[in-house]
């Protein structure tokens, strides 16, 4: 029989040891390094406000924008694909049409109409967190997750459209580069979509120029731009904003007089609940205006004239009206009441707000 002696004991107790430190010395798996996210840099226009809006949960990368870029143009974004129901948000807001959709209220997977109008995708990046036509949405993240569901919009489900993009090769890989992981979630889709949203900046049109000092504006557009800022003529810039304000935009909302009796649930009152808020809708930018009818929230007017002919004499009297449009009270009328050429002046230079460079710009077109 075989015994184990001292010197047996030892050489085991060595073996032993050395197996274990073999093993411990075994190199163990090393996580995969992903790299950091790029910081996007915007570069604010000459003139433009600095006091953007990003939240701080989604800071500007450019793999986010790369992705959300993507993402805004896939069809198959509202998990309807396998249905014959593609949609996306370049389904509504169309380059061309200064990213709105140019014919009016949308359609969405389910053949329904949109209540309103689409209001365009341009200059986003300083909006204070009033999104829709009443305000009621505080981000372009949220009103992304809200289009989803929407019933008149994709109507689909979050669960569905996870499902449709992770299935997709090539996003998960870009889900990493942005967001350091490869899953696909909700949340990750609304931010990368929005950071590409507010990428989307307007800031060349003739008018710009003319700010700049690098063009010149025609007499009848110079016409149309002091009736544009002057109370005394059309009185636009309350509203919109003047020369100081190149969003053309104030973000606020206003009762502008088209109507004496208010029965809808979907205007700013319906957010606020303040009587001051019957009946107002946001003042939309006038940028890119020209591409962007039919115009009011409900799309009423079919045309630039139209509603140049309504602010100048078609202003309805209420109690509801916004104290701004003073001229509708007595003694003034209707409205401005501008003359023909005042009128042609007016649009000749709502026309200068045209910015072509936007609307062919190949980085905000569709990448595939």
């Amino acid at each position: 029989m075989f015994r184990f002696n001292k010197f047996h004991s030892n050489a085991f107790l060595i073996i032993i040891l050395v197996l274990l430190l073999s093993s411990a010395c075994k190199k163990k798996p090393v996580p995969e390094k992903v790299p950091a996210p790029t910081p996007y840099t915007i570069t604010i226009p000459k003139g433009f406000p600095t006091n953007f809006v990003i939240p701080p949960d989604n800071p500007m990368t450019v793999e986010g924008v790369k992705l959300g870029h993507y993402l805004y143009y896939d069809g198959r974004l509202s998990g309807k694909a396998d249905e014959g129901k593609p949609q996306t948000c370049a389904s509504c807001h169309i380059q061309s049409h200064s990213f709105e959709n140019g014919v009016g209220r949308g359609v969405g997977t389910n053949g329904n109409l949109t209540h309103n109008v689409m209001l365009p995708h341009v200059n986003l990046l300083w909006n204070p967190g009033t999104f829709g036509w009443n305000g009621s949405v505080p981000s372009i993240e949220d009103d992304v997750k809200e289009t989803v569901v929407s019933p008149t919009e994709f109507a689909s489900t979050p669960e569905k459209v996870v499902s449709a993009i992770k299935a997709i090769p090539m996003y998960p890989p870009m889900f990493k580069a942005a967001f350091g992981t490869s899953e696909v979630t909700m949340d990750r889709i609304a931010k990368a979509i929005a950071q590409f949203v507010r990428t989307e900046i307007s800031s060349d049109s003739k008018f710009d120029r003319y700010i700049r000092g690098e063009e010149q504006l025609t007499a009848s557009e110079r016409n149309g731009l002091v009736l544009f800022t002057t109370e005394e003529g059309a009185d636009c810039f309350h509203c919109h904003g003047g020369v100081g304000n190149p969003l053309m935009t104030t973000n606020l909302f206003y009762n502008n007089a088209k109507d004496s009796v208010f029965n809808t649930n979907d205007d700013r009152y319906s957010v606020t609940g303040l009587t001051s808020d019957i009946g107002a809708y946001k003042a939309t930018t006038l940028r890119n205006i020209e591409l962007t009818g039919p115009y009011m929230h409900d799309g009423r007017f079919q045309t630039l004239d139209d509603v140049i002919n309504f602010y100048s004499s078609g202003l309805v009297y209420s109690k509801y009206a916004n104290p701004l449009m003073h001229k509708l009270n007595p003694p003034y009328g209707h409205g401005a009441e501008l003359n023909p050429q005042q009128k042609a002046d007016l649009k000749a230079f709502l026309l200068t707000l045209t910015d072509t460079t936007f609307t062919h710009n190949p980085k905000l077109a569709n990448p595939f």
